[in-house]
């Protein structure tokens, strides 16, 4: 008897184990959809881009860098997931030189280092603004344009420095060779003009505020506004040509954000100002905000509507086919044969970056 009443209290233990596993069984199988309700597919969701490191080369000016700056301040640059790796250059030759050996991605370059593109060494993927900060500084003994004559003067070959230099000397019939120009690199240049090594020199922002600042006989004898009415001077975002054909998602991806960046510091329209836009640009170039913000009225800074608004209305092409005209009638710039503009000039670029946000 007693084995039986045993038996029966286990049976009935295991009925209601058995119970309360069919319990938790229900509580934890997830619901199924009712009946004529669609889902989404997981693979229908649009992906995100694909995260991208690139390579940035750019010199150390407020130019090179307030529409980069910006867009990597306001996270537009992560939304197109990439990440920059910044490195500094003296100048734009350099920065070619780099990208041709694999290590730049993408580089800015001023006016000089353009006729490097029209000879196919790079592509020009974005105008960035128009530049007004070269000067050609005279010391003690250099009071005008004339007064170069004979003396020698630094400037920097390949770059705007040259060609604010040639420019200058033109208006009184003078080239390179009625001077004794030495061609050295941008530091260079301060050092040689506040150490007396030369009597004047031909330089860009922010190099040109620091002989100003650095000697007092110091004075601009020519600029970019005395030419504003028979020259341009450019500057651009380039990559390989190569680059511009296989890379090309990624660099729409670039310049979208680059363009973002660009209408939010072009005019400083924005609550904090330039001196937000300095602000950036000062942090990545570990400088006095103070000082770089100085440099905000070096540049014609354009937004990226206005480029991209420019390249389907030709006036973009315009920009650079005057100053390719400029280097043809310049026997010292080394381009000697006409080159269609969009045969170095990736137009396609700037507008489907621009479609997406303008049109």
């Amino acid at each position: 008897m007693k084995k039986f009443l045993a038996l029966m209290l286990a049976l009935v233990m295991v009925f209601a184990l058995a119970a309360c596993g069919e319990a938790e069984t229900e509580e934890t199988t997830p619901a199924t959809e009712p009946a004529g309700e669609e889902t989404t597919p997981a693979e229908e969701t649009t992906p995100a881009a694909e995260p991208v490191t690139l390579n940035i080369g750019y010199m150390n000016n407020y130019g090179s860098l307030w529409g980069l700056a910006a867009a990597k301040e306001m996270g537009y640059f992560e939304e197109e997931g990439i990440t920059l790796e910044l490195t500094s250059f003296d100048n734009g030759p350099n920065i070619i030189a780099a990208m041709e050996n694999g290590s730049v991605d993408i580089g800015y370059i001023g006016d000089g280092a353009h006729k490097l593109c029209v000879q196919g060494n790079a592509s020009i993927i974005a105008l960035s603004h128009i530049s007004n900060g070269d000067a050609v500084i005279g010391g003690p003994e250099v009071n005008s344009i004339a007064d170069l004559k004979g003396k020698t003067v630094a400037y920097s070959s390949g770059t705007t420095s040259e060609n604010i230099l040639v420019q200058a000397l033109a208006t009184e019939g003078m080239t390179l060779s009625d001077i004794e120009a030495m061609d050295m690199d941008a530091s260079a240049i301060v050092t040689a003009m506040l150490s007396g090594q030369v009597d004047a020199c031909a330089i860009w922002s922010p190099n040109s505020a620091a002989v100003l600042d650095g000697m007092e006989e110091a004075k601009v004898i020519a600029d970019n506004v005395m030419f504003a009415d028979q020259s341009i001077a450019l500057s651009s975002w380039i990559a390989m040509p190569e680059s511009v054909e296989s890379n090309h998602d990624v660099l729409v991806r670039f310049l979208r954000a680059l363009f973002k960046g660009m209408d939010y510091a072009a005019n400083g329209d924005n609550e904090g100002g330039y001196m937000e836009i300095a602000t950036w640009v000062a942090g990545i170039l570990g400088t006095d905000p103070n000082e770089t913000y100085k440099e905000y009225t070096s540049g014609d800074w354009m937004t990226g509507e206005e480029v991209y608004n420019g390249v389907a209305d030709g006036t973009v092409a315009g920009y650079y086919e005057f100053q390719q005209e400029l280097m043809l009638a310049n026997p010292d710039s080394g381009v000697t044969e006409e080159v269609p503009v969009e045969n170095y000039v990736a137009f396609d670029l700037m507008t489907e970056a621009g479609e997406g946000l303008y049109a």
